[in-house]
């Protein structure tokens, strides 16, 4: 999703030379083997000759087939070719920033598109990212990096689906192509503080890797594992939250054994 923003976004207001001075709507050219790309404005576009901008202001929104993105205002910053022409090489969406397909949404106040580097970073506040039934947040940025397929969530990070979640300080998620050719997680990295919580348990540890298609994490680091008054301690842990089968292993390093503390259910009288 992300990277046909990226490529949505470069269209989008690199063709805005063609459309200065239009109607606040305007339908771009046709590009050979691309879709048409529509922007809507309420206070119009502008051309900002000496900063080198071009500006969408006003309940911007652009849209190219199934995809629209929205903002109060959409900027492209532009620089000279050496070969001659300009380029845009940087793209900006300001204020109430929704980027929205078929099955994936992103939320924030601010976008920045970093074409050179080929990144995406989404700042504000109530950052979320959903891809088909997974959902990211974030407290203090969202980043997409478009050749490596990988979102990194900063801050108070989340990820989950029905009845799963990870947080953690940092989450990382490795993209990769779902049966039909659409994009999805297939493994999330937790740095820091990372809980995983499902119906029956909760994990704590400093780190993790989550492969999403197995639906199994493996923990390290002063790891616990507990379900109701029952607990497992130890340097690493493998969780298989489809079974629901967890695994408590002493760490490589350390050598310290794994340790539990079980507490018997009381027979009613």
């Amino acid at each position: 999703m992300m990277a046909r923003l990226a490529a949505l976004l470069a269209t989008v207001l690199i063709l805005v030379l063609g459309v200065v001075g239009s109607p606040v709507r305007a339908q771009l050219l046709q590009q050979e083997g691309d879709d048409p790309v529509t922007i809507e404005a309420d206070d119009g576009i502008e051309w900002v000759r000496d900063d080198k901008l071009y500006i969408a202001r006003g309940n911007a929104k652009a849209v190219r087939g199934t995809l629209t993105v929205s903002a109060d205002t959409l900027t492209a910053a532009y620089r000279a070719k050496d070969s001659g022409g300009s380029e845009v090489y940087k793209l900006e969406a300001r204020g109430n920033v929704q980027i929205v397909s078929t099955d994936d949404r992103a939320v924030g106040d601010h976008a920045v598109y970093d074409i050179d580097k080929e990144v995406i970073v989404l700042v504000g506040d109530n950052l979320s990212f959903k891809s088909g039934v997974d959902t990211i947040t974030a407290r203090d940025s969202l980043e997409y990096w478009e050749t490596r397929r990988l979102a990194v969530a900063r801050g108070d990070a989340s990820a989950w689906r029905e009845g799963q979640r990870i947080d953690a300080d940092v989450l990382t998620a490795h993209f990769g192509d779902g049966p039909n050719g659409e994009n999805r997680i297939e493994q999330v990295d937790a740095l820091g503080n990372v809980v995983i919580t499902t119906p029956e348990e909760v994990v704590h540890g400093k780190e993790g890797v989550y492969d999403v298609l197995r639906e199994v994490a493996t923990l390290e680091g002063d790891v616990r594992v507990t379900r109701g008054e029952n607990q497992l301690n130890g340097e690493r842990a493998v969780v298989n939250l489809k079974t629901g089968v967890s695994r408590m292993l002493p760490g490589s390093k350390s050598g310290e054994r794994v340790k539990g503390l079980f507490t018997p259910e009381r027979e009613k009288n």
